[in-house]
């Protein structure tokens, strides 16, 4: 994966609100991780605006940091995998298959996580999943502000991610190319059978530990002891109001459902 120059390392660092950390250090990765988390959201909208994705480390770099938009898992982790590379990280790009909720695992490329220096599984681009890195050589359960996780061998040298004791992604762990990918986010971005054409999705975590979210016209706000409230949107204005507000996007138009859900 092709790293940043110092310019655009000091910009993306900017737009994560997180200072350059001296050297790449677990506990640098760490406020990395959460800060991303909290100032890029994961989002759809291409998808339903009509804008191509397009896998490369500069349109990666200037969706997330020149326009201030978010992105799908393919995009945020790309971009934090050149983030992370430019501060003397090493990191390999992981495909990963996700379960879905009847337990049958996704298509092949289906998600894109990230290893770093060999030990870290980092991921800002699961949407709601750990606030921090996972660390691959702990056998045991890893506590996190979003909850238990755990990562367990699985068949074929793979590994298995659990939330809160149920399976969440398939891991291999042979390193990828971001290129390998494309067909895996072609099929997300226009199957009617990913969940990710059905509606409009925008969410991030919030500075206290709770999330904010937008699905379609419904702003959905969930604190970190799990409460949750929904306000529906009744105008297209309220809906980009919103989108300005919470996660600072700001549209000309709305994204319009690709394969709107029956």
């Amino acid at each position: 994966m092709e790293t940043l120059d110092p310019a655009r390392t000091d910009a993306y660092l900017r737009r994560l609100g997180v200072a350059r950390p001296p050297r790449a250090t677990a506990g640098s990765l760490r406020e990395l991780h959460l800060g991303h988390l909290r100032a890029v959201p994961f989002e759809n909208l291409s998808i339903h605006l009509g804008e191509d994705l397009v896998l490369t480390r500069d349109a990666v770099f200037d969706k997330i940091v020149t326009a201030g938009r978010g992105g799908i898992c393919y995009e945020l982790n790309a971009g934090f995998a050149a983030l992370l590379g430019a501060l003397g990280h090493r990191v390999e790009l992981l495909q990963a298959r996700v379960y879905g909720k009847d337990g049958a695992l996704g298509v092949p490329y289906d998600h894109l996580a990230l290893r770093v220096d060999g030990r870290w599984l980092a991921d800002v681009g699961f949407g709601d999943h750990t606030a921090y890195p996972l660390d691959l050589d702990e056998p045991g359960e890893q506590k996190d502000p979003a909850g238990a996780f755990l990562v367990r061998p699985a068949p074929d040298g793979d590994l298995e991610v659990l939330h809160d004791g149920a399976p969440v992604y398939r891991l291999e762990t042979r390193p990828r190319a971001l290129a390998d990918f494309l067909t895996g986010a072609w099929w997300h971005c226009t199957s009617p059978e990913s969940g990710f054409t059905k509606g409009p999705v925008c969410s991030r975590l919030t500075a206290d530990g709770g999330r904010i979210t937008l699905r379609d016209h419904t702003l959905i706000a969930t604190s970190a002891d799990g409460d949750r409230t929904e306000e529906e949107l009744a105008t297209d204005e309220e809906v980009r109001a919103a989108y300005r507000a919470e996660f600072g996007i700001v549209l000309d138009r709305l994204p319009v459902p690709l394969h709107p859900r029956p």
